[in-house]
C-alpha cells in the first residue's frame, strides 16, 4: 500500500483511474460508431484543448477505432485563483476546412472557452464540429454549449487530477477529485 502524499490528502476522490478508463473506452466506441461512415475519406480531426485535455485526448484517441489526426489549441481563461478570469487567450495553427472535427476538453464549466473555441473553429469551415468533454459542470454554465459526448457530470466545485489542475498542480494524478479549501 502506498502512502498518501500531503497533496493527495487535500483531494476528495470523485472518480478512480479505473472508472475513468472504462468511461473513456465507452466514449471512444460511441465516437467511432458515429463517425465510421463520415470519416471514410478523411481521418477524424481530434483537437485537444491544452493543457487540461492532453491526458484525456491521448486515452480517447487510443479508444477510437478509426483513423484520426491530433492537433492542439491552447485556451486559457483561468488566472491564479480558482475562478475564470472572463478573458480568453487562444493559440493555435489549425487548418480544419472540410474536416470532421471533434473538439476535446477536460472540463466545461461556464462555457466561455467552448463558446469562443466553437466560433473560432466554425470560421475555418469544417464539415462538422462536435464537442467532447470528460467533465461537465452544468450548474456553473453561463454560456450555452452543445456537448455531444460527456464523460461525467460533476458538482460546481474545483476539480483536479487526470490533466485538470489548480495553479499547474495535480495534473499528474491518475484519478479525479475535488480540491478541498
Amino acid at each position: 500500500m502506498s502512502q498518501q502524499t500531503s497533496e493527495e490528502a487535500l483531494i476528495t476522490p470523485l472518480f478512480s483511474s479505473e472508472t475513468i478508463q472504462e468511461r473513456v473506452e465507452e466514449m471512444g466506441r460511441e465516437i467511432a460508431k458515429e463517425y465510421r461512415v463520415a470519416t471514410r475519406n478523411s481521418p477524424l480531426a481530434v483537437v485537444a484543448v491544452l493543457k487540461g485535455a492532453f491526458m484525456f485526448a491521448a486515452d480517447l484517441l487510443r479508444a477510437i477505432s478509426l483513423p484520426c489526426t491530433i492537433d492542439f489549441i491552447s485556451a486559457s481563461s483561468y488566472g491564479s485563483e480558482k475562478t475564470s478570469s472572463g478573458k480568453l487567450t487562444l493559440r493555435h495553427t489549425l487548418s480544419l476546412a472540410d474536416r470532421h472535427v471533434l473538439l476535446v476538453e477536460d472540463i466545461i464549466d461556464t462555457g466561455l472557452t467552448m463558446q469562443v473555441l466553437t466560433r473560432e473553429v466554425m470560421e475555418m469551415k469544417p464539415a462538422s464540429l462536435k464537442i467532447c468533454t470528460l467533465l461537465d459542470k452544468p450548474h456553473a454554465r453561463k454560456h450555452p454549449v452543445e456537448i455531444a459526448y460527456t464523460g461525467f457530470m460533476v458538482p460546481d466545485t474545483f476539480i483536479v487530477g487526470y490533466g485538470t489542475d489548480y495553479n499547474e498542480r495535480y495534473r499528474e494524478l491518475p484519478a479525479i477529485g475535488v480540491l478541498r479549501s
